[in-house]
């Protein structure tokens, strides 16, 4: 049996903290208008457990206000600086509106994973950097191992280890790359703490974050320039269709023991506890597929972390046509470019995640697979050729005819 769809959440509501919007404002000569969230024209979810017993992937769409002062501050650190003012937005409210968007891919159970659509945009939301310092001590303290020498990494500034040159002055801002990273660890505390099969069961996780630049502010689908900001741990994909060449723009690279990032950090945890499984696959320690990643807390000493790469972008929302993020259940099968040309021509995103799911079924897809389409300015109108699709119609031909010759044995 499949599930064919995953329902918008707007994360639960704490006492004392705001809510995660499920929806986006945008300006009017008089104010602001309102567009929901869960509409299946503006965004498009959608799911299939594949012949796995449990549908452990899951996805979350809504709507942060964070302050403006820490986007402006995140603009600034740019390596090429990016002068944006908050007033200009139109109002307080638009300058702070960042539109999110979350898919996370659960093993072991669907507890991580759910509890991250759940709550995490809210923490995001509501760290602040006086939680840093006891949320570093935390993390020594509770894994030890790889982490008797950790610093804080991104954090490190807020934190005991900051040398006097580095300590952020009075009133500074985080930035966001800080929040994200306090929010990650913030979760994964929760998720150890509280989630009894933590030890063993965890989630990957990849948010985008999509704040306008516009003046005024407008909603992210009709914005002229966007700040883009990933935060990603584990093997989820986000993947960005540039329009005039329908060619892609991968905004994640996979956090396993052999990739470029990972080897260079667990390299001095000592090359033999990188194994090769009975497939052929790289694992640390024999076991782990992915270094980065909520839960798992038995391998967290031996350099599992869920510290996100953050990464932080400009870009013109004309130029780009659609925003895709995907589990591996679908990256596994499909490449990067095949996934963005099956949707070049696409009017409707709800269509657009179906027909990535269901091409994976046609290939045969056996784990859990879930797709989030996000249009942006340029949807409708993806340039350049379809550079994959007679690979992937012999690719479908070719499992059909497979597929067709078991049956008859």
């Amino acid at each position: 049996m499949l599930l064919r769809s995953i329902t918008f959440i707007a994360p639960k509501r704490g006492i004392g903290i705001r809510g995660v919007h499920d929806f986006i404002r945008g300006p009017t000569p008089g104010g602001t208008y309102k567009v929901p969230l869960n509409n299946p024209k503006i965004i498009g979810v959608y799911s299939s457990r594949g012949s796995r017993e449990y549908q452990e992937d899951a996805a979350v769409v809504g709507s942060l206000q964070l302050p403006s002062s820490e986007l402006q501050t995140t603009l600034r650190k740019l390596k090429t600086p990016v002068e944006w003012e908050p007033a200009s937005a139109g109002s307080e409210f638009l300058a702070g509106q960042v539109a999110a968007f979350g898919i996370f891919d659960g093993h072991g159970g669907k507890e991580v994973s759910t509890y991250l659509k759940e709550n995490l945009f809210q923490q995001i939301e509501s760290v602040t950097s006086s939680d840093i310092p006891d949320l570093v001590e935390w993390t020594k303290e509770r894994h030890a191992g790889y982490f008797k020498r950790w610093r804080g990494g991104a954090l490190s500034r807020w934190t005991r280890f900051a040398s006097n040159g580095q300590k952020p002055a009075e009133g500074d801002s985080m930035t966001l790359e800080e929040r994200l990273t306090t929010a990650f660890l913030s979760a994964d505390k929760v998720v150890l703490e509280d989630i009894e099969k933590s030890k063993r069961c965890g989630s990957t996780a990849s948010v985008v974050l999509l704040h306008s630049l516009d003046e005024p502010a407008q909603p992210y689908w009709a914005a002229k320039k966007l700040s883009l900001t990933v935060a990603h741990c584990g093997d989820t994909r986000a993947l960005l269709c540039h329009q005039p060449t329908g060619q892609v723009i991968p905004l994640t690279e996979k956090h396993h023991a052999e990739s470029r990032v990972e080897a260079s950090r667990l390299r001095r945890m000592g090359a033999e506890l990188l194994v090769s499984d009975s497939f052929g696959e790289s694992r640390w320690m024999g076991v782990v597929e992915n270094t980065r990643g909520f839960g798992d807390g038995e391998w967290k000493p031996s350099g599992v972390t869920v510290e996100p790469e953050v990464t932080t972008r400009v870009i013109d929302g004309h130029e780009h046509s659609y925003l895709i993020l995907l589990t591996d259940g679908l990256t596994s099968l499909l490449s990067d470019q095949e996934l963005v040309d099956l949707i070049r021509h696409s009017f409707d995103p709800t269509r657009a995640a179906k027909t990535i799911v269901h091409f994976a079924e046609d290939l045969g897809a056996s784990d859990n697979c879930t797709a989030v389409v996000v249009p942006l300015h340029g949807w409708g109108h993806v340039g350049g050729e379809d550079t994959t699709k007679e690979r992937r119609e012999w690719r479908r031909r070719r499992f059909g005819e497979m597929n067709t010759r078991m049956q008859r044995m």
